[in-house]
Parts: structure tokens; sequence; C-alpha cells
């Protein structure tokens, strides 16, 4: 006798990571290393700008 089946249901855990100590420990590093980065990006930028306005009183 064969059996079907009308209807499946499947259930996934999408933010499974999130859960996990290690995965968020991984994800503050990461985050820390991006403000860092930020950071140097924006310090760059106004050692850039302090030069340019420099050479401009010097002018």
């Amino acid at each position: 006798m064969p059996i079907e089946i009308r209807e499946l249901h499947i259930r996934v855990k999408v933010n499974e990571r999130e859960n996990n100590p290690q995965n968020a420990t991984d994800q503050n590093a990461r985050r820390q290393e991006r403000d860092a980065s930020e950071d140097a990006i924006v310090a760059e930028c106004v050692q850039q700008t302090l030069e340019i306005l420099e050479q401009q009183k010097e002018r």
C-alpha cells in the first residue's frame, strides 16, 4: 500500500550563528577591526585636510 504525502513542513533556523558564543566573539572581533580601520581612515583624512589648510596659509 503506497503512502502519499500531501503536505510537507520544513523548518530552518537562519540565525543559528547568533546563538553560538564563538560566532558572537568573532562578530565582536570583526566589528572592532572595522571600527579601527574607520578610525584610521578618519585620522588620515583629518591629517590630509590639515596639510591642505597649511599649504593654503603659506600662499
